[in-house]
């Protein structure tokens, strides 16, 4: 049958006008999808790169604009992604319009305010990315009920609260990747057996206020790849239970939390054991927690694919296990900060692709095993804070990767292997607090590989500073204190012309500081204090715009400083000890004071000292027979050719070497109270509870000198006076020698004239003349009646000293 032309008119127009209909719908659908897209944008108060430019186009259909996406067979948005480009503002409600969206990113942006709850409405989205932003309160329960959701991001933000329980419980079966890291987030991990994720690989919850333990509702989901929960505050033990139950586990991080090890905290065995059947494990991280127990051999035993252990800054004691050597493809190793002890196993050295190795802070003790030399790709090496003993290994020169060599605080000694200067990609060498000796090698003072500090600090390295330090033109920080380093200071040190940090404190350096090192444009700080240095401060240091700290504090320099440039926040703190330094400083002394006080005692010293000298002590130059220098001592001493013989020795003390390291707590840099061209003192005392002042001789330069150190002691053990300072002992082997003396509780002289902070203990007249008396009687006796004659060539207020 067919149709009549009218049906025929009548069925045409149907289909016209359901198209018609049809397109009004689908345009009034695409402008409230673009209605909410504006009104989002009406949020947005800043937009640096213009990203938003093409949504205030009326000839840009929104399909086109920035950031969107369409489905064409259904004409709307699906995809809303904005990441990274720093939008400043808050997000709208109103996206929940656009209902079919199914990926929404605004990651990476600067997004304040609180994540609105109306996002849960969007039913068929399946990832959702608000991560680095400043997003804050708590996480809507709505976001819960996004039963597509697969991709979940919302971490470093503000986020605060408990993690609602939909997340976990009602949250998509499908959801795959959840990572709400780096936020405030309190409370307990909301999961129990009726929240089953049985598709969730990954889950960050790190850097949280997370408590609890981790719930046993986890090991439910058996494909999980990646559980990072570091920095929490989690307790109980390790949860072996759970972690067995997931062999598919390739990084686990629990580092930082208040994890235990089972059996009071003795038994690291059953997490280890737990570990085994996960193969495909790269890394683990367990630092920071309160680990006990020994590491068991079964540790050799997990997977072969691990690359990084991390068991840092625990309670973990004993032995390295040989085991652990099984673990052939491991990168980084760190086990610092225990209590492990014994020696460094070299099955260590059987780690053939060992990068970065840390042992630091135990009580590893023995030598550095030469085989680390084999470790052909190690870069990092730190042995620091432990007992090791014996020489650094020249087998170091075959480490062509070698970047950071970290031996400071062992026991070492020797001298530094030349061999090291090989190691021609070395960043950082720090071999402070050792006892190591001899000279710094040419080869390695020239490494121009050395980019971040060079620390030799605190040993008995002796010399002058190389020349080829000037080849480390890229070193932030060079370090060489509290050693023996001779001579002047190289100006050739002001071409390191990245240089921040430059310390030469506590040496026997000399002659004029340098004012090329002045004139480094980066430096910030320099303590060049307690040598010899003389001279004026260079201007180039007050000029400089970058030093911040300065210290020159105990040597010989002169002249003006004024409070300017870089000295403006300087105190006299900075310049303690340098009496021939004046200047508008805070506290220093002005160059224009008329020092009356001063002046009086001058005059005193010298009406009554000056008589006496040439009185008793001229004519005994001229009767002398010969004379000797003591070293150290800045005297010279006069034997008389009739010396009374027959005088029965006194028994001195024997004092070893060992009890005057213990007495001055290894000759530290806090007990020095003087130094000289010929040596230091340092105050100490003994088991006795004796309080002792110990003259350490500098032997080499006691050797420029002559006379020799027995002779000096013969002559000090027979001269006694009540104003004569004793000698209580000595102590002398091949590479050192020392003098003891009772300490003086109240300095010098030169203290009580001189002193520092600003404070004057004021000596009246009455004092000062019986100070003046008791000088005159001393060295009358050493003139006339002392069975050696000695006539003192540096007669100073710092070299009487006051009981």
């Amino acid at each position: 049958m067919g149709y009549s032309k009218f049906s025929k008119y009548n069925f045409f127009f149907l289909i016209m006008v359901f198209y018609v209909v049809l397109g009004q719908k689908n345009d009034q659908i695409m402008l409230n999808d673009r209605a909410s897209l504006l009104s989002f944008m009406s949020g947005i108060v800043s937009d640096p790169y213009h990203v938003l430019e093409s949504w205030n186009s009326s000839n840009i259909h929104l399909c086109n604009w920035t950031g969107i996406v369409c489905d064409k067979q259904i004409n709307r948005v699906v995809e809303l992604d904005l990441s990274h480009h720093s939008l400043r503002g808050t997000i709208s409600s109103s996206l929940s319009g656009l209902s079919f969206l199914q990926i929404l990113d605004l990651s990476g942006n600067l997004l304040q305010g609180k994540i609105p709850a109306e996002i849960g409405y969007l039913l068929k989205l399946n990832q959702l990315s608000l991560s680095s932003n400043l997003l804050e309160e708590n996480i809507p329960n709505e976001l819960g009920f996004l039963h597509e959701l697969k991709y979940l991001d919302l971490g470093s933000n503000n986020l605060s609260g408990e993690i609602p329980l939909p997340m976990f419980c009602n949250c998509s079966a499908s959801l795959q990747y959840m990572d709400l890291s780096n936020n405030s987030l309190s409370g307990k991990i909301p999961m129990d057996n009726y929240c089953v994720l049985s598709r969730l690989k990954f889950l960050l919850l790190w850097s949280n206020q997370l408590v609890g333990e981790v719930p046993q509702a986890l090991s439910n989901s058996s494909k999980l790849e990646w559980l990072d929960l570091e920095s929490n505050s989690l307790s109980g033990e390790l949860p072996s239970n759970i972690v067995s139950k997931m062999p598919k586990l390739q990084f686990l991080y629990l580092s930082y939390n208040n994890f235990v090890s089972q059996s009071d905290n003795t038994d690291l065995m059953p997490f280890f054991a737990s570990l085994v059947n996960s193969s495909n494990l790269q890394e683990l991280e367990l630092a920071g927690n309160n680990l006990g127990g020994e590491l068991p051999p079964i540790i050799g035993n997990i997977s072969k694919n691990l690359a990084q252990i991390h068991l840092d800054d625990n309670l973990i004691y004993g032995p390295i296990p040989t085991q652990i050597s099984n673990l052939g493809n491991i990168t980084l190793l760190n086990l610092s900060s225990n209590h492990l002890n014994g020696t460094i196993p070299p099955e260590l050295c059987k780690m053939g692709k060992l990068e970065r190795l840390y042992l630091s802070n135990n009580s590893f003790s023995g030598v550095i095993p030469s085989a680390f030399g084999n470790v052909s790709h190690l870069g990092l090496l730190d042995l620091s804070k432990n007992k090791l003993s014996g020489l650094i290994p020249d087998s170091f020169a075959n480490l062509p990767q070698l970047r950071r060599l970290l031996l400071h605080d062992n026991y070492l000694s020797g001298t530094i292997a030349p061999s090291l200067g090989e190691c021609v990609n070395l960043e950082i060498l720090d071999l402070s607090n050792n006892r190591i000796s001899g000279t710094i090698p040419s080869a390695v003072a020239g490494l121009s590989s050395l980019k971040l500090y060079l620390n030799l600090s605190s040993n008995h390295l002796h010399g002058p500073i190389p020349l080829e330090l000037s080849k480390m033109d890229m070193v932030l920080a060079i370090d060489l204190s509290s050693n023996n380093f001779s001579a002047t200071i190289p100006s050739q040190i002001g071409s390191c012309i990245a240089l921040e940090y430059l310390n030469l404190s506590r040496n026997a350096l000399e002659g004029p500081l340098p004012s090329s090192i002045g004139q480094l444009p980066y430096l910030k700080a320099i303590d060049i204090s307690f040598n010899v240095l003389s001279g004026q401060i260079p201007e180039t240091f007050q000029a400089s715009s970058t030093l911040q700290k300065l210290n020159f504090s105990y040597n010989h320099l002169s002249g003006n400083v004024t409070d300017i440039g870089a000295f403006s926040s300087l105190t006299i703190n900075s310049f303690l000890g340098n009496f021939k330094l004046c200047g508008s400083v805070q506290g220093m002394k002005s160059c224009h004071e008329k020092r009356g006080y001063h002046f009086i005692i001058t005059i005193l010293l010298s009406l009554l000292i000056t008589p006496i000298f040439c009185v008793v002590g001229y004519p005994l130059v001229l009767r002398s027979k010969f004379r000797i220098q003591v070293a150290g001592f800045n005297s010279k001493v006069i034997e008389d050719t009739e010396q009374g013989g027959g005088r029965k020795e006194q028994k001195y003390p024997r004092i070893s070497h060992m009890q005057l390291i213990e007495a001055t707590g290894g000759f530290s840099s806090s007990g020095l109270i003087g130094a000289g061209r010929y040596g230091r003192v340092y105050k100490g005392v003994l088991k006795n509870n004796m309080s002792i002042a110990v003259k350490l001789i500098d032997t080499q330069a006691a050797g420029e000198i002559s006379g020799s150190f027995k002779r000096e002691c013969q002559i000090l053990k027979r001269t006694r006076h009540r104003n004569s300072i004793r000698i209580i002992t000595t102590c002398s082997r091949t590479d050192f020698k020392a003098l003891v003396f009772p300490l003086m509780p109240n300095g010098s002289l030169e203290n009580h004239l001189y002193p520092s902070h600003g404070l004057r203990h004021q000596l009246d007249m009455a004092q000062l003349v019986s100070i003046c008396s008791d000088v005159a009687k001393g060295v009358a006796y050493l003139h006339h009646y002392s069975p050696v004659k000695v006539m003192h060539c540096d007669l100073k207020p710092s070299n009487i000293l006051l009981d």
